[in-house]
């Protein structure tokens, strides 16, 4: 429990500039019970091939408490729930079941939904969704090509530029939910399309785009993608889900991405966020919140604190007595 209200530790944070006092909102993370819920890549065998390697670790429970164990002597104030690929013929357990944990927890405050957007019943279950006090959004990874087959213009069935699909995301608007995209950067150029085409439905990119590898190449190529997006006025972003397989979690091989996306959309459209517990593969809770301020030192204040808290605040319209 904090001893402050979080606009009253806003305040501390501005008056002091002291990085203990910064108060973080996370914009993006799971909690899961894989012993009561039906989570298929947490509870069948074999495991999917994952970005990170092996996540046996991760396999377990990941409730309110053990994320609070985690923070060490940061200011966590607020948690968004990023749906976690629960039973997808029952996306709506998994938002009665968080209703329980955040009458029991205080936590979530905010929740994305799952919703497959090409489902026949998408404008039933959009509007379940929508009638849920916790939801703001949904999120539906859309099919996606490898890098090497990729050209503008595919109509991938289940994809960002698939008329079916599209027609369950253009119904978002109308149930004032927001959309969620996590896709490889290649595909964003599509997410640009989709914006263009249907401007009324906001959207939110997760993990930074997915940048992958550290290639210089890559990050070229993700770069300019990233650029076309931060060009619609709209579009928000997190920063999140950095992580290299095998390998833990630097500023050495962040900072750079980091920083450029910052430049890229600015501090008033940036979100920091952690992706645990499936970012625990990779590094500690407390020791990410750190970097994540060691990179950004340099910022002002006030822009700071529109990235730790903020923005999230507004984006997912969180309460104000926090």
């Amino acid at each position: 429990m904090m001893n402050l209200t979080l606009p009253q530790q806003r305040e501390r944070y501005l008056a002091s500039g002291d990085d203990r006092e910064l108060p973080i909102i996370d914009a993006h993370m799971h909690l899961w019970d894989p012993r009561q819920n039906y989570h298929p890549w947490l509870c069948d065998e074999p495991m999917i091939p994952f970005r990170y390697g092996d996540y046996a670790a991760i396999r377990r429970p990941f409730l309110p408490h053990h994320y609070r164990a985690l923070t060490g002597e940061h200011k966590v104030y607020g948690v968004v729930y990023m749906e976690a690929e629960w039973d997808p013929r029952d996306p709506l357990g998994e938002i009665a079941w968080l209703h329980h944990l955040a009458e029991e927890t205080r936590w979530p405050n905010a929740v994305i939904g799952q919703a497959w957007l090409d489902r026949e019943d998408i404008d039933h279950l959009l509007a379940q969704l929508s009638s849920s006090p916790l939801v703001r959004g949904v999120r539906h990874k859309p099919a996606a090509l490898p890098r090497a087959d990729y050209y503008p213009g595919h109509q991938l069935k289940g994809s960002m530029n698939c008329p079916i699909w599209q027609q369950g995301y253009q119904k978002l608007a109308q149930h004032h939910l927001l959309f969620e995209l996590q896709t490889p950067w290649w595909h964003l150029p599509d997410a640009a399309s989709l914006l263009t085409r249907f401007p009324d439905v906001k959207m939110v990119i997760n993990h930074a785009g997915l940048p992958g590898d550290r290639d210089p190449q890559t990050l070229a190529g993700w770069h300019d993608a990233l650029r076309q997006l931060a060009a619609i006025p709209d579009v928000t972003i997190k920063i999140s889900g950095l992580g290299l397989p095998s390998r833990s979690w630097c500023i050495e091989d962040n900072q750079q991405l980091i920083r450029q996306t910052i430049e890229l959309f600015g501090p008033e459209r940036c979100m920091f966020a952690s992706n645990f517990p499936v970012d625990s593969l990779v590094t500690r809770l407390d020791a990410l919140f750190d970097a994540l301020k060691a990179i950004t030192a340099d910022y002002s204040p006030p822009d700071r604190l529109k990235m730790f808290c903020d923005n999230a605040a507004r984006i997912y319209r969180l309460d104000t007595k926090l």
